[in-house]
């Protein structure tokens, strides 16, 4: 039991090291600024609300997530 907790703990430790890798060197810069995130900038005031962008994450987590389940 112990070994497949361990196990998968240094995957998903791999996986968010890969991830910090990919995000730092910039592949994800597109985040927050696609056609549809909502940018309004007033004096004193800023709001920001990346609409199209969690979208667009939510369809491809949502994708992995069904490959996923298919595999196992």
């Amino acid at each position: 039991m112990n070994t497949a907790i361990g196990n998968w703990l240094l995957f998903i430790g791999t996986l968010l090291f890969i991830v910090g890798i990919v995000v730092k060197l910039g592949f994800f810069s597109w985040i927050g600024n696609l056609p549809g995130d909502i940018h309004i900038k007033r004096e004193g005031f800023q709001f920001y609300f990346p609409l199209m962008s969690m979208i667009v994450v939510s369809i491809v987590l949502s994708s992995i997530v069904a490959v996923i389940k298919k595999l196992f």
